[in-house]
């Protein structure tokens, strides 16, 4: 299991820098538009549309001169945000499934941690599949191709959504204790991330 954590870290490092990437190929890929004014009014517009918009915001801004105005790349920039911080959740409970003891940690807490665990794999699949498929939309493709993608894209992160959730509702019988806390908060943290990328590419989808 040790193994298994470590090498969770390394794919956790390689998500973040692939998400530099992700930003720098949206710039060149024909999906920014306008000049570089307003690029940081943009992503604050957008964000506004999101259940969570400071911490929409505050995500996502650094990516303004890369996004400039596109609807397109800030969707991409934002699902690899939630694909990294579900990376980091995941390997975090990877370390948890090898140490947590219920006498420890609360009641029930040992089997809430695995089936959390399982869930979160699930998620990270799914906005894996969800980056993939948004770097591949090219601007200058057939509109319905687009439209398929993007489809795929808002399935799968419903999707993910749905299993972050499903991780933290099987704590609601666990006794209280620090590990429950512990991965509550951090897969809550996951969740809000993955609902404002789910949001931003539900607006991407509606100016297609």
């Amino acid at each position: 299991m040790t193994r298994h954590f470590l090498l969770s870290l390394l794919l956790f490092a390689s998500t973040l820098s692939r998400l530099v990437l992700t930003v720098t190929a949206g710039h060149a890929s024909g999906f920014t538009s306008g000049d570089a004014s307003g690029d940081t009014d943009f992503i604050r517009e957008s964000c506004n549309a999101t259940l969570y918009p400071d911490l929409c915001f505050s995500s996502l801004s650094r990516y303004a001169a890369a996004v400039q105005r596109s609807p397109g790349g800030l969707a991409r920039v934002a699902v690899a945000v939630a694909l990294a911080k579900a990376h980091g959740a995941a390997a975090y409970l990877s370390h948890q499934t090898a140490t947590v003891v219920d006498e420890d940690s609360g009641a029930g807490a040992g089997a809430a941690v695995n089936d959390c665990f399982a869930n979160l794999e699930d998620a990270v699949d799914e906005i894996r599949g969800s980056l993939k498929q948004m770097r591949r939309l090219r601007p200058n493709e057939d509109s319905g191709s687009v439209r398929f993608g993007v489809s795929n894209v808002l399935t799968w992160m419903s999707a993910a959504l749905t299993d972050e959730e499903t991780c933290t509702d099987g704590f609601e019988g666990v006794e209280e204790g620090p590990v429950k806390r512990s991965v509550c908060d951090r897969v809550t943290r996951v969740k809000k991330f993955t609902s404002n990328a789910l949001a931003l590419v539900n607006g991407f989808a509606n100016k297609l």
